[in-house]
């Protein structure tokens, strides 16, 4: 009955959620709202699909960056050869990124520790210099994109994206929530607590591990894919930008991992500081206001934000606060 409701309640937050964006695409005029809006959601996409890998199994993935590269490569390539709507694009986007973290998994995930994220960090570096020489899509120098006509109600393009990418964002929160109360859930914080225990007991560690590195690389994947749209620009030095895997990785850990809300809430207060400081004083300072940030969480508060409300608010496994 307790997981009955939980899960009414999730779903009804989600559609608040979704109605709230649409209402505020078709109310608000500035669309300065949207283009920090947009980065914001993109930054909670991906530390929730970071986490699933990174948090529920404590594999420390620095490979988001190359994933998200992956997403924005594979929309620009899908839309200069056919023209392909977004939805298109996202989708092969996360097939892309699904395949990929398949096959990065069969070959990373038996290291443990720093062997597996310096692996991830190698990825990234490889694909990049793939796409520099990949002239069809702009190579080093980058590609311009033309925006197609946008699509009704939105009387703007980077509305639509900001109302897609809330999408995306209840998408990644939903299956997050889902593993965390699954079988594969409870799997992946039993190899991460103590793998070789696990493998004992007869925990499929192997095969959990690339559930999840498919299912994180599929999400992070899907949400860089409106990136180049977005920016109506995509080079690789961008595209696979280190400041991606960083900023997941300490939205997550700033937030907690224990919790499918903690990326959330870590991503919401870093990513709105940033951009309030962006406006106010200069986007320089974010890497500075990020290690801060990180630094003081990581020491004060191992645990992250739903750590520290723990003593006050139980969270529950259903998702309810």
């Amino acid at each position: 009955m307790m997981k009955h409701r939980n899960s009414i309640v999730f779903w009804a937050g989600a559609a608040v959620f979704l109605i709230a964006v649409l209402s505020m695409t078709q109310i608000v005029r500035n669309e300065y709202p949207f283009f920090a809006g947009y980065v914001i959601l993109q930054f909670i996409a991906l530390a929730v699909a970071w986490s699933i890998l990174g948090g529920y199994a404590g594999y420390v993935n620095f490979g988001t960056n190359a994933f998200f590269g992956v997403g924005v490569y594979t929309a620009v390539a899908l839309f200069k050869a056919t023209g392909a709507p977004l939805v298109v694009q996202i989708a092969a986007a996360a097939v892309v990124g699904m395949t990929l973290g398949f096959g990065v998994g069969l070959l990373t995930l038996r290291m443990r520790g720093i062997f597996f994220s310096i692996a991830t960090i190698a990825l990234a570096i490889i694909i990049e210099t793939f796409v520099m020489n990949w002239r069809f899509v702009g190579g080093a120098a980058g590609i311009q994109i033309q925006r197609p006509p946008v699509m009704a109600p939105f009387d703007s393009y980077v509305k639509m994206l900001f109302f897609v990418q809330a999408l995306l964002v209840v998408i990644a929160v939903s299956i997050a929530r889902y593993i965390q109360n699954s079988r594969i859930g409870r799997g992946l914080q039993a190899l991460r607590d103590d793998e070789l225990a696990a493998e004992c007991t007869g925990v499929p560690t192997l095969k959990l591990k690339l559930v999840a590195c498919m299912i994180s690389g599929a999400l992070i994947s899907a949400a860089g894919a409106p990136a180049a749209m977005y920016l109506q620009y995509a080079d690789p030095s961008s595209a696979f930008n280190l400041s991606y895997s960083v900023s997941a990785l300490a939205m997550a850990l700033i937030g907690g991992t224990a919790h499918w809300i903690g990326p959330v809430l870590g991503a919401i207060l870093l990513g709105s500081t940033q951009q309030l400081l962006a406006v106010t004083i200069s986007s320089e300072v974010n890497v500075l206001v990020l290690g801060i940030m990180l630094v003081l969480f990581v020491v004060g508060a191992p645990k992250g934000i739903i750590g520290l409300l723990r003593p006050r608010y139980r969270l529950r496994a259903g998702g309810k606060p």
